[in-house]
């Protein structure tokens, strides 16, 4: 669809006022840098084994420590295998990852989730369930989906690895100020539409481009009904919009989910923590630098069909022809065409799948699995397809199990695997092979991202997903729900 015909955005602004994005930037501002940046204090480092590693070496390098070890954290998610976990790893590549992170962490005495601990998994699923993500923060990571943790109203950040070395040195970060950019959704989303059906939706009307010098604020009726796994999803993937960051307002839902976390505060400290984070919401008559609406009721199960997560489409519309097209989006869905061996025209309905993949940072939680299982209970995996579910935690899994969720999923035919990252990337055993496509609830669906350099990923919701898994094919979700299959 063009950009012109879109008739959603209301305002563009050139202050914002009061907004959460303000009041934590300027909470957290050190000083202006003579380039024209913030020096920006990072209230949490969240650090992992593959962007750590240079950044230890460079302080290392300089005979620098670790400035503020108490707000590090530490865990391993993207190398390690799902099958089993036993050390040492059979790729010595992981396992010297692995043993570079520990060596680190505890010549720094910095907190490491280790495999086996309890609160093992992926960073951006462990800090939120252990209450170590909090509203008001400034959160940093070296992984691109840190801007998950906005969910909770803080401002997260991925930033790369000489960003990380700073990060560790400092606890500061040297950033420009974003613009504000308010998503507002009215109305809330159907039976068989999810919060990645939202996300991958907004994606696809403001294009992967749009955010690019932006925060997104996610607000309105929609949104405040969604529960804090579905702020995350939607958090997860601002980036995919290409904003920096993406937020929702601290709410009652958000204290709910907080509190006797365990690093969340107790007792007294917790009831002025609920004040304080009941002040740094936006203001109502805050202004916004732009601000964009949507009719959640009008969002349907949304899946990708090209090599971007902008290139989507409802389950019941039409991949799109180029001439539909911007001109700037064109020479991209050409090559998406050619490597997916799509058709304009065609539906991606009754495409058929060869791997279903459950799980990653966007879609791992117990929530998703919930949802996954609904699908998969008293159904069976279509023959010649192989799916399998990975919990996005310890304490992801260790819940799914006490709930018998694992069991659903072994009878009807799906692998259950060990906490991590696992085929949303392809750092681990986890991979397609050759052109296999593959119905994905992860994030990306660029060229080689889940291990193939002709592999072709669909990205589409948990529930989705499942389905493709039952019936070997895309298909509409809702179908299944009301058993029309």
């Amino acid at each position: 669809m063009k950009k012109a015909n879109l008739n959603f955005y209301i305002s563009s602004k050139t202050l914002s006022l009061n907004t959460l994005y303000d009041k934590i930037w300027s909470l957290h501002r050190v000083t202006e840098l003579p380039e024209g940046s913030t020096q920006l204090f990072v209230g949490l480092h969240l650090i992992h084994e593959v962007t750590s590693p240079q950044a230890f070496a460079a302080l290392d390098e300089k005979g620098l420590k670790v400035l503020c070890p108490e707000r590090t954290i530490a865990t391993v998610d993207h190398i390690v295998p799902t099958i089993t976990q036993s050390r040492p790893f059979s790729d010595p590549l992981a396992e010297e990852m692995l043993q570079t992170l520990e060596e680190n962490c505890k010549k720094h005495s910095i907190k490491f989730f280790k495999i086996g601990s309890g609160n093992q998994g992926i960073v951006h699923v462990i800090a939120p369930e252990t209450g170590l993500t909090q509203p008001g923060m400034t959160i940093a990571c070296g992984d691109s989906h840190t801007s998950t943790h906005g969910a909770f109203g803080s401002i997260a950040f991925g930033i790369g690895t000489s960003q990380v070395r700073d990060v560790l040195a400092s606890q500061t970060l040297a950033m420009k100020k974003l613009k504000v950019r308010r998503l507002w959704f009215d109305g809330k989303l159907n039976q068989g539409v999810f919060a990645k059906d939202l996300i991958l939706h907004v994606i696809q009307k403001l294009g992967v481009k749009d955010g690019v010098g932006y925060a997104y604020e996610f607000a309105g009726p929609a949104i405040d009904h969604f529960s804090m796994e579905e702020r995350m999803t939607i958090c997860n993937m601002a980036i995919e919009a290409g904003a920096r960051c993406g937020y929702v307002n601290p709410d009652q839902i958000t204290f709910d989910y907080l509190k006797n976390k365990a690093f969340a505060p107790k007792g007294n400290a917790w009831d002025e923590a609920i004040k304080w984070w009941k002040s740094i919401a936006s203001d109502k008559n805050a202004i916004f630098d732009d601000e964009v609406r949507f009719n959640a009721s009008e969002i349907a199960p949304t899946v990708t069909w090209g090599i971007t997560p902008g290139q989507a489409i409802a389950i019941d519309s039409l991949i799109p022809s180029p001439e539909s097209l911007e001109k700037s989006d064109q020479q991209i869905a050409l090559e998406a065409y050619k490597y997916m061996d799509l058709k304009p025209g065609s539906s991606l309905e009754g495409l058929n799948i060869n791997v279903c993949f459950i799980g990653s940072c966007t879609n791992g939680r117990i929530s998703d699995l919930q949802k996954a299982a609904e699908i998969a209970k008293d159904r069976h995996v279509a023959k010649g397809v192989k799916a399998f579910v990975v919990p996005g935690s310890e304490q992801v899994a260790k819940e799914a199990e006490k709930q018998g969720l694992h069991k659903i999923f072994l009878k009807a035919g799906f692998e259950w695997r060990k906490p991590g990252c696992s085929m949303c990337l392809a750092m681990n055993p986890d991979k397609l092979e050759n052109n296999q496509i593959s119905a994905s609830s992860s994030n990306r669906n660029f060229k080689g991202r889940q291990g193939s350099a002709n592999g072709r990923t669909l990205l589409m919701s948990p529930a989705m997903v499942a389905a493709a898994a039952v019936t070997g094919a895309v298909i509409d979700v809702r179908k299944l729900i009301n058993k029309k299959i």
